[in-house]
């Protein structure tokens, strides 16, 4: 199984830089069978059926980008240098492990300062990574990052423009509770209260599941034979009762949908050993290519992925190569807008 693949062609343009507004307003393309339709978001209801359950992934994006400065007194007198970290882990000590830029500018022992409030000693650099220890923890951390922190947007984004204010409501889900992701759900983004209410209304169930989404999601893959790509890890946790909602979903005969692939890859984790989905928590490294066997997902809602990228992969495995080709085929023809900021597809794959 070749990284060749999972390649295709995209046209820059569709690379979307802004969410649609309102949010439920982004298309939808519905896969099911052999048919693909075009459809809206907030139609999504027209595609579900009563007794199905969306998993929706609770995790809350923190504003991981920083901007600061090291201070040195030397010989010739004060210099400075202008340092951008991006935090991509809490570390078990309470440090935190980032990408600083540039590394070689900041020896260890170090202070960064990124704020008045906020600011981080240099402890130690592990492969190209920093590990930062900053002045503040718990609540009055989180505050001080609110203030001097800005979005994390994709690279393919960020490249595009910076981020701004609106980023910090546009790249949040609107369920978002448990802060320590680098990166949104981004399937999620599409929902809205409007759309929630309908779908409730005509007997949709929703449980949540909380998957803390890394930088190392947008990680390229580097080898040819993708059978031997080594997956980041990520934590996640799957609670006694989202357990026992999905448990009591599929007894009923209804159908188990996730929301994104972060909120798949966490019920298939918790489910490897049994079968069932059972309550859960730690690190996954789950890789999902074609020949995966699915034990708790009958169909996704997701955006549209990077070409050779191990979400392709994924979407591969779960609707079949060759049809996933031409869901993609018919997405660029369409002028569908790509990736995590663009439109939705919802993937039912054959019984």
């Amino acid at each position: 199984m070749q990284l060749s693949d999972f390649d295709f062609d995209l046209p820059e343009e569709l690379i979307a830089t802004r969410p649609a507004k309102p949010r439920s307003s982004a298309r939808l393309l519905v896969a099911e069978g052999d048919a693909i339709t075009d459809a809206v978001v907030r139609d999504l209801g027209d595609w579900l059926r009563p007794g199905d359950r969306l998993v929706l992934n609770d995790t809350r994006v923190i504003p991981a980008r920083l901007s600061g400065t090291r201070t040195r007194e030397g010989a010739e007198g004060r210099t400075e240098a202008r340092i951008e970290a991006t935090l991509l882990e809490a570390r078990a000590d309470g440090a935190w492990s980032a990408l600083v830029k540039p590394l070689k500018k900041v020896r260890d022992g170090e202070t960064i300062r990124f704020s008045d409030r906020l600011s981080a000693v240099l402890e130690a650099r592990e492969g190209g990574q920093g590990v930062l220890r900053f002045d503040l923890a718990g609540e009055d951390f989180d505050a001080a990052l609110a203030e001097a922190g800005a979005m994390p947007l994709p690279p393919y984004i960020a490249q595009r423009r910076a981020a701004d204010a609106q980023d910090a409501e546009d790249y949040q889900t609107v369920w978002a509770e448990r802060s320590g992701a680098v990166a949104a759900p981004t399937a999620s983004l599409h929902f809205d209260t409007a759309l929630l209410d309908d779908l409730a209304a005509r007997g949709i169930a929703f449980s949540r599941v909380t998957l803390h989404v890394g930088a190392g999601t947008f990680l390229p893959v580097k080898v040819d034979d993708v059978t031997t790509h080594k997956m980041h890890a990520e934590w996640g946790e799957v609670s006694e009762v989202a357990a026992a909602e999905i448990a009591e979903t599929r007894a009923a005969g209804g159908r188990i949908i996730p929301v994104g692939t972060t909120a798949l890859r966490l019920i298939e984790t918790a489910a490897r050993e049994t079968g069932a989905v059972v309550p859960w928590s730690g690190e996954t490294d789950i890789f999902i290519y074609p020949g995966f066997t699915f034990r708790a997902t009958d169909a996704l809602m997701t955006n549209f992925h990077l070409p050779k990228s191990t979400l392709m992969m994924l979407v591969s495995a779960l609707m079949g190569p060759e049809r996933v080709r031409r869901i993609y085929d018919h997405a660029v023809a369409e002028r569908y807008r790509f990736f995590s900021y663009g439109d939705a597809s919802l993937l039912v794959p054959r019984p």
